[in-house]
């Protein structure tokens, strides 16, 4: 296998690769790991005999990189990169970002808005009547249909449309891609191919018809219906193919392709990253991105939690899939014996870190439930969580030698510790021998009823994990704290509700919240559809919802203004993104 995907003339000829099969192109630099997705996805298929490449942060007002690897014989793959570019490049009150931890250097001046379309473009631009182009990654996953665009207060069309490409490919594109791949080698047609959207003139006869999307700009309730139609048809043993009509033309969406197995996940994490930066790209400065992830282990994808403020159910999957024990521990000796490898892992985890190893046993066989969920209003009997699995792989990586500490980075769900039997022990663990310094936790909010809309769980899960904590780290000599992450502006959030956040952080956190971000709209999430409508979907009642910046930064100020001091609605601004491991 070779250490990096090819991205110059003189790789192609050390390979003798005459040309390349695929050409991916990306909006983050290019890091060789298992956490970036156009990295991932290009490795796993050259691991199947493709030839692939690879042109990230290409500049959009030049033919100069765009061209350097000249024409792919199949087809052209192209992603924002690891967030979705306006997200990148904006913050919630739509300020310009100025730092950004996927560029080499850190400054925001490489990712185009909208950076799946600009790419579209450049290439169109440059390479007339070319293979097929292929949509991938987070942006273009969570902009298939008709979305909400908070940067332009308006619905969108599917971003299929909008950047005149070929094909999008949604989810976790491993299957779907090598999939699309074989087809296009072999000359046959892919519209079957699960996971798939492409445009046509005319509709399936035995898919789901969404509003279309006149509907859906000028009646927020079909946009609502358009919205809880594809959310429920996200899970591969109970999807139905979906279909939405733009004028004459119709956006198919095939049903979700069916999840990894473990063993398919182990195979794919086995593959050869070299975990550093391109060097084409690394003389171009630090990227600061590479030191979260260089160390870091992926034990699982999928979350069954549910936010309603999160994407990663529609991205990654509400079902739970957990790599072998085996194969986890098997990273970690190759980690170790990396050269700059200083003893230290700094995450073993995924979007939750205590999901690792345990799912409903229904929800595998038959799906997942369409009219309830896993953790939300409480946690379902089926799902019996068990952290024995995790305490065990940690307590196996601690073992291996040249690994001095072993640290869990990743977010905790508090409610799922306090349903096991074996939580406590687990948290002990990590407690005592996984946390450096802090744990990061992500209530989000304390008032319930903010809570409720949100669905996550309520305050008093939070004082008995925050309890239980901190008799541990007493228990253990040790001076550790908790770092809360806070959302200001949701949806149902008024200044009143964040007056009693304060509040509750100052008497029974005995804590200055600093980790606060404004709720930014992204598509394809229920509180965005809170925001737009200003209702609550489950409940069809009237939500308040802020849309003024001005009193958007107030509530956030509110949380984060030191005591004694008067809120002028102006501190607080440029607050960072919270980056979950998407890919």
């Amino acid at each position: 296998m070779i250490s990096f995907l090819p991205t110059t003339l003189t790789e192609l000829k050390s390979l003798e690769w005459p040309q390349l099969d695929i050409i991916l192109v990306t909006g983050d630099t290019y890091i060789d790991s298992p956490y970036i997705g156009a990295a991932l996805i290009g490795k796993h298929l050259v691991s199947h005999g493709f030839k692939v490449g690879i042109i990230a942060q290409p500049d959009v007002n030049s033919e100069a990189d765009i061209t350097r690897l000249g024409e792919p014989k199949l087809f052209w793959g192209v992603t924002s990169g690891s967030i979705d570019s306006m997200v990148a490049n904006y913050t919630a009150s739509k300020k310009r970002r100025k730092s950004d931890d996927f560029t080499p250097g850190g400054l925001n001046d490489k990712r185009p808005d909208r950076a799946v379309i600009a790419y579209t473009n450049l290439i169109r631009r440059y390479f007339k009547n070319t293979a097929p182009i292929v949509l991938g990654g987070i942006e273009a996953s969570l902009r298939r249909i008709a979305h909400y665009d908070f940067w332009t207060d308006k619905v969108r069309k599917s971003i299929l449309f909008d950047s005149k490409a070929d094909i999008l490919i949604y989810g976790m594109a491993e299957k779907s891609i090598y999939h699309l791949a074989n087809n296009l080698q072999a000359d046959k047609s892919s519209k079957n191919i699960p996971g798939l959207c492409y445009i046509d003139s005319s509709a399936p006869t035995d898919f789901i018809e969404l509003p279309t999307f006149d509907e859906c700009t000028t009646d927020k309730d079909q946009f609502s219906r358009m919205f809880n139609e594809f959310y429920k048809n996200n899970d591969p043993l109970t999807a139905s193919g979906l279909y939405q009509q733009y004028d004459s033309r119709y956006l198919i969406q095939n049903p979700p392709s069916p999840h990894l197995s473990t063993h398919e996940l182990d195979s794919i994490h086995e593959i050869n990253f070299s975990r550093n930066v391109h060097p084409y790209y690394a003389k171009l400065g630090k990227v600061k991105a590479q030191e979260t992830i260089k160390f870091a282990i992926t034990t699982h994808r999928g979350c069954y939690g549910e936010c309603n403020f999160c994407a990663i159910a529609v991205h990654q999957g509400r079902t739970v899939i957990s790599r072998s024990s085996e194969s986890i521990i098997n990273e970690a000796k190759k980690l170790s014996a990396h050269p700059e490898f200083k003893g230290n892992i700094s995450d073993v985890g995924g979007p939750t870190a205590n999901m690792y190893g345990y799912e409903c046993k229904q929800k595998l066989t038959i799906g997942a439930c369409k009219n309830k969920r896993c953790l939300y209003p409480q946690i379902c009997k089926n799902l019996k969580a068990n952290h024995k699995p995790y305490s065990k792989l940690l307590d196996s990586i601690m073992t291996l030698p040249n690994i001095k500490n072993v640290f869990v980075a990743s977010g905790i769900r508090y409610d799922l510790l306090s349903s096991d039997s074996s939580g406590d022990q687990c948290l002990s663990q990590i407690v005592r021998h996984h946390t450096s310094g802090q744990m990061k936790i992500a209530p989000e909010h304390t008032v319930d009823k903010i809570l409720a809309v949100m669905g996550k769980p309520g305050s008093s899960e939070l004082l008995k994990f925050k309890k239980k904590f901190d008799q541990l780290s007493s228990g253990a000599g040790k001076k550790q704290f908790l770092t809360y992450y806070f959302i200001a502006a949701h949806p149902g959030s008024t200044l009143e509700d964040m007056t009693k956040l304060k509040s509750f952080c100052f008497k029974e956190l005995n804590c200055s919240p600093e980790q606060v971000q404004i709720f930014t709209p992204t598509p394809s999430t229920y509180s965005t559809l809170m925001y737009w409508t200003e209702r609550d979907p489950f409940t069809g009642k009237k939500l308040t919802v802020e849309k003024s910046a001005a009193r958007k930064e107030n509530q956030k100020t509110t949380l984060t203004k030191k005591p004694g001091t008067k809120s002028n609605g102006i501190a607080g601004r440029g607050n960072g993104i919270k980056i979950r491991k998407w890919k």
